[in-house]
Parts: structure tokens; sequence; C-alpha cells
């Protein structure tokens, strides 16, 4: 029993150690870089010799994310689903803040049209009474209106 025993830990060990192993470069007589575990032929000298640790799969060995804990990985869930909220929201702000502005703007020309078309305009005044724009008035309401449409239907 104490042989079985001695031989596992031994046979464990030799397979978790991880593996060195060396990696040569240089230049073969058609100019070609090669890379290989063995060394060059006798006359020509590696350019490099790098050290290579194998993880015994025969890839490099990489290190490992250590894995997320179930608390880390809800964290994360949830700052995902407020970004999406938030993103979400900002959109629909700007969607409506877009319309607000295009019905604004459409608005403002429809007026702008009525002004310049000649058509006596009329208000309200504050006894309830009506009241016709003059010619003076009619002339400052569509300059004022013609401003506001350039500035704010771009």
């Amino acid at each position: 029993m104490k042989p079985l025993i001695i031989a596992l830990t031994i046979a464990s060990t030799a397979a978790f150690s991880p593996a060195q192993a060396q990696s040569y470069q240089w230049k073969d007589s058609n100019g070609r870089t090669v890379i290989s575990d063995s060394p060059p032929p006798g006359d020509v000298r590696p350019a490099k010799t790098v050290p290579i640790t194998s993880t015994g799969t025969g890839e490099a060995a990489k290190p490992a994310d250590a894995p997320k804990s179930m608390a880390e990985r809800e964290m994360d869930f949830k700052k995902r689903q407020q970004e999406a909220k938030e993103k979400a929201d900002k959109e629909s702000k700007e969607s409506t803040a877009n319309a607000e502005k295009k019905e604004n703007c459409q608005r403002a020309r429809q007026q702008l049209s009525a002004l310049e078309s000649g058509q006596r305009i009329s208000s309200t005044d504050a006894s309830g009474e009506r009241r016709f724009l003059e010619d003076a008035e009619r002339q400052r309401e569509i300059e004022r209106t013609r401003k506001y449409v350039s500035d704010s239907c771009k």
C-alpha cells in the first residue's frame, strides 16, 4: 500500500508541475524565419532563445481570470440592467424632445405663411374683444417668426 501512495504522489506531482522548454528562432538558407523547439542545425546561430511554459495541453500557459463569485455576477447584471434602463430613458426623452421641436417648427412655419399671405389676422385682447393686427404689428410678427424659424428649424 505504501509504494502505491508514493507512486501516486510522484505521478500527481509530475502531472501538475508546468513543463519548461526553450524555443529557438533563426533564418534558414532561404531567408525564412524558423521557430522551433529544437536548436538550429550546426553552423546557424539562433537569433532568439525564449523559454516556454507549457500546461501539458500543447498551448502556452495563459493567466486565468479568477472566476467571479455569485454576488459579483449579480452586481454586474444589475449594473447592466441600470445602464440599459438609463439608455432607454435617455432615448425616450430625446425622441419626445425631437418630436416636440418638429411640431413647434411646423406651427411656426404655418404662422409665418399665414402672416405673409396678407390675410387679416386677428387676436383677442384682455377684455375679450377681437382686434386685427395693423401693418406695423404684422411686420414685427413676421420678423419675429422668421427669426424663430431660422433659429429652431434646422
